[in-house]
């Protein structure tokens, strides 16, 4: 791969990891809510599932979305309907008196599988119905690769390019929700700020509709 388009592909994976979306709004609300720390595993799902959809359009698992246009609709639906009940449980987010108190109540009920932040598995697992990680992986793929015998080489640079950009990216995310947990500890505030949080999860959906 020539040094231009390595410089090339280095910047669309900065602009398409730290830009906002799905990911990126719920990596704010979870570090607000459980800390910098407790987000790491959904951080490092993020950052393997989205490596799982760029080996996946390498060995040609993309083109399927051409020959049968078909999937592709059902994979949108089904990340608008997903990301629609992220935003619900986002904005709908109990409030108590302190933003620790809750974090300790989420951590100590084991038996709400619904509580508490994604583990890296529910991280990886998601972005198989992300649109906008899908979008980046087709076109990362499409523009960035290398026919002929530089074809691995350059999926390599694509996977490694994603993954050592895509991770501190997403972390500024994180960093930024758990810079206002402090902030968060009075009730009302938090309340505002699950439920901006909720509907700036929706609107990514006009980002990637």
């Amino acid at each position: 791969m020539e040094f231009s388009l390595f410089v090339a592909l280095c910047t669309f994976a900065f602009i398409s990891t730290v830009t906002p979306g799905p990911n990126n709004m719920m990596l704010l609300a979870s570090g607000a809510q459980y800390g910098y720390v407790k987000t790491l595993p959904h951080m490092v799902g993020i950052v393997i599932g989205v490596a799982g959809l760029m080996v996946s359009t390498l060995l040609g698992v993309g083109a399927l979305f051409s020959i049968f246009p078909v999937l592709y609709t059902i994979l949108k639906v089904l990340g608008v309907a997903y990301l629609l009940w992220l935003a619900f449980k986002i904005a709908t987010s109990p409030v108590t008196d302190s933003v620790y108190e809750d974090i300790e109540a989420k951590t100590e009920d084991k038996a709400d599988a619904t509580k508490g932040p994604f583990k890296w598995w529910e991280g990886a697992l998601f972005q198989l119905i992300n649109p906008k990680a899908w979008m980046m992986a087709l076109a990362s793929v499409g523009t960035f690769t290398v026919p002929g015998e530089y074809y691995v080489q350059s999926g390599v640079a694509i996977v490694l390019a994603f993954a050592l950009i895509g991770f501190p990216s997403i972390s500024v995310w994180a960093a930024a929700g758990a810079k206002m947990r402090l902030w968060l500890s009075s009730p009302t505030r938090r309340r505002h700020f699950n439920l901006t949080m909720g509907a700036a999860t929706a609107a990514t959906l006009l980002l990637i509709v």
